[in-house]
């Protein structure tokens, strides 16, 4: 892993500073990139964190600009641990938040004012009257002023010393949508439909999303001394680009922060996979080759020319930039070679795969494992493995109110089947109508009750056990793990906790397992994947540290497969294997992702980034995979999936 010098020697803050061979020439902002999301946000932490000691070192204030949203709250977390162990002192630090949804009372679910309090102000030693967060419970008629108020008071303060920002999806900073200018302040937007999409899951649907915000202006943001942008994940890799490479533009108003003198992006190595030096580097820079940067380069080649890999000749190189691979293999002919016997091997079929085996394929949510992986879960099953599918979480909190209602009234009007009869039937009348009078008065993103949690976790592992049945399996194939971390009813989930390792531990140490298979598409829209990875991971370095006992004298890791699909798919040049699918094959898989019937046609959390339902997101990924594999040269299939094997967790 890359240490924060190394990285900062790759990316300083002065543009002069630069040269071309460090590969940023493209870039018109330093960007600094990290390893991981968490190294990230303690760098940032610890810049805020000098900032602040060296004002109050001399007796004066800081003044800082903050965000909401998933991306800071790491930053917040190390911020109140520096306060907590280190003793840093936010007794002059004044705050101005940049933005608010409008309409919304402070004390709202997804009211900014709540969010600011439950993850940060509550935790340090800020003045209560030195915070200040847009108010989105004003009457029209007093917003103008207000935000003319806000823009006063910025200045009292004597300005922003450091503003933090998050980058949206459509490329706005604070609210400011596409078409805000560079001189634009405080004040009421209409928010983009792509915003409204990003923030439908907090709402529990696009329809609960106020249509207007309050929001610092662009010209506010470069007002401020210095200003720290952060992002994370593959889904925000095209707008970075776009917002670091690509001229300034209104469409894009993270791109103003080009013109600002100390505007530094902090981003993780996900994001910053579609920037030039990340993407194609040898565009950008000399390298210096090793095969496997050869291969991403003659992958890339082969697909920027449309020409299989055995067919690119040494002119093809000349001709796109990659003359120094020439002279580093001057065999051309041979180095594709290797690289196509390189990916032929990894096409793995059935024959190839484990047979006989004990599996655990750990799925995130009650669907991941036939979204992501249905065509070889079919497999591990065909080749008599033992298979143990472990749903991590309930999945309770992605099932509409309707559904409940429905089978509600499934049992209501199966009753007499079901031999529901005197007091178990008075029972289930009085437990019916207390459940649906909650739903009827039950607010946007409230919290549901926990009867009506437990019976939206119950639809999810029905679904859960009828899709692995179309593979074969049974529900005694199913592990229901309702890891403690997701029980907060809400969106946001709680951190990973001991109790969360403890679970998974227990049942690598039940099950022994050869293979585990494991989410690797860490991009999903709230981080469950992310943090049920990272309970794996703690797990199982416990798990391979053990000292086998003399009932257990093979005490062997298991190898872990990591796969995608939900959300992304792997890259050519990064999977191990590809496993080939038939058009049955595919089509079995589909079957078994429509058993997931709450999550057909309307999933309540699809993604802001994608309008497909998610069957067709596995269908495209899988018959795009095979498909420019034999682009390539290589067999021709109908479908793909692609895994990492050989990494180590």
């Amino acid at each position: 892993m890359a240490s924060f010098a190394d990285t900062a020697e790759r990316s300083t803050n002065s543009r002069a500073g630069r040269h071309a061979y460090e590969g940023t020439q493209r870039e018109n902002v330093p960007v600094l990139i990290f390893d991981e999301p968490g190294q990230m946000a303690y760098q940032v932490a610890r810049r805020i964190a000098t900032l602040i000691d060296s004002r109050n070192a001399v007796g004066e204030g800081t003044v800082l600009g903050l965000p909401t949203g998933s991306t800071p709250i790491g930053v917040y977390e190390n911020l109140i641990r520096m306060h907590r162990d280190e003793g840093l002192d936010f007794s002059r630090v004044v705050t101005f938040n940049l933005d608010e949804y409008y309409p919304m009372q402070p004390d709202g679910l997804q009211s900014y004012h709540r969010f600011m309090r439950e993850n940060f102000f509550k935790h340090v030693n800020i003045p209560e009257a030195n915070i200040h967060i847009p108010r989105g419970d004003l009457p029209p008629a007093e917003v103008e002023a207000y935000c003319i108020g806000y823009e006063l008071a910025i200045e009292r303060a004597g300005g922003l010393d450091l503003i933090l920002l998050g980058i949206g999806r459509s490329g706005h900073i604070g609210f400011n949508e596409p078409g805000s200018g560079p001189k634009t302040r405080t004040r009421p937007v209409i928010l983009d439909e792509i915003t409204r999409k990003d923030a439908a899951s907090d709402f529990f649907g696009d329809e609960n999303v106020p249509r207007e915000a309050l929001t610092m202006g662009v010209g506010t943001i470069l007002d401020a001394r210095e200003v720290i942008l952060m992002a994370t994940g593959e889904h925000k890799s095209g707008i970075i680009k776009r917002a670091v490479e690509e001229p300034m533009s209104e469409e894009v108003t993270a791109s103003y922060l080009q013109k600002h003198p100390n505007t530094t992006f902090y981003v993780d190595r996900a994001a910053a996979s579609g920037l030039t030096r990340e993407k194609t580097p040898w565009l950008v820079r000399d390298l210096d080759w090793d095969l496997p940067m050869a291969k991403r380069a003659i992958i890339w080649l082969s697909e920027k020319l449309d020409k299989a890999v055995l067919r690119l000749d040494t002119a093809d190189f000349h001709s796109n930039h990659l003359h120094s691979l020439v002279y580093a293999y001057p065999d051309i002919d041979e180095l594709c070679l290797r690289v196509f016997e390189d990916l032929r091997k990894r096409i793995v079929y059935r024959d190839g795969l484990p047979q006989n085996e004990r599996v655990i394929l750990f799925s995130p949510h009650p669907d991941d494992d036939v979204i992501s992986m249905g065509g070889m879960l079919d497999k591990l099953v065909r080749n008599d493995n033992d298979v143990i599918v472990a749903y991590m979480t309930n999945g309770s909190v992605a099932v509409f109110d309707a559904d409940v209602r429905r089978y509600l009234g499934f049992v209501e009007m199966s009753y007499q089947e079901m031999g529901l009869e005197g007091e178990a039937l008075e029972e289930f009348h009085t437990r019916k109508q207390h459940i649906l009078d909650f739903l009827v008065n039950k607010e946007a993103g409230q919290v549901d009750l926990d009867s009506v949690q437990r019976l939206k976790s119950s639809i999810r592992y029905a679904e859960a056990v009828a899709g692995i049945e179309v593979m074969g399996l049974t529900g005694e194939n199913a592990r229901f793990l309702d890891m403690p971390f997701y029980h907060t009813g809400m969106v946001k989930k709680n951190p990973i906790g001991e109790d969360d390792v403890q679970i998974v531990l227990e049942l690598l140490a039940e099950l022994r397992p050869h293979h585990i298979f494991v989410a690797g598409d860490l991009s999903d829209p709230h981080g469950t994947h992310r943090m049920c990875y990272n309970a794996i991971e703690r797990a199982l370095k416990r798990f391979n540290a053990e000292k086998p006992g003399a009932a257990d004298a093979e005490h062997i890791p298991p190898k872990v497969w990591l796969y995608r699909g939900a959300w992304q798919e792997w890259e050519i040049y990064q999977a191990d294997v590809f496993m080939p699918m038939s058009k049955a094959d595919l089509a079995r898989k589909i079957e078994a992702i429509f058993k997931h019937e709450s999550q057909k046609d309307r999933a309540m959390f699809p993604g802001a980034y994608d309008e497909r339902e998610f069957w067709q997101r596995a269908r495209d990924r899988n018959t795009g995979t095979a498909e420019a594999l034999n682009k390539l040269g290589l067999p021709e299939f109908f479908a793909a999936e692609a895994f990492v094997t050989t990494y180590e967790m």
